[in-house]
């Protein structure tokens, strides 16, 4: 399975590729496969993503899973502070508060 994963332009925010579009949260993540490059090419050209680039993934129980630490971190947060994780079922996750 491949992920697209890049970052959002305007709020620097981690997001993964829907399909349709962007979300920033991983259980969004549709599989690529060969296509990765061809899309990241396109939402970089269209300014809608910084650095956009495809990894490799697992799917589990709870939705696709990045195969790397590093990814998986941008995907769910923190490693040693799961109260900072992104969760994905919280209304809230998508809002700040300044």
């Amino acid at each position: 399975m491949k992920l697209l994963t890049g970052n959002d332009l305007p709020t620097g925010d981690v997001v993964w590729w829907t399909g349709q579009g962007w979300s920033r949260h991983v259980e969004d993540a549709v599989d690529v496969g060969d296509g990765g490059e061809a899309i990241a090419h396109a939402e970089e050209g269209a300014r809608r993503v910084n650095t956009p680039y495809v990894i490799d993934a697992t799917m589990t129980a709870e939705g696709p899973r990045p195969a790397h630490i590093k990814d998986r971190i941008r995907a769910l947060g923190p490693t040693v502070r799961p109260d900072l994780t992104l969760k994905p079922a919280d209304p809230n996750a998508g809002s700040w508060v300044i």
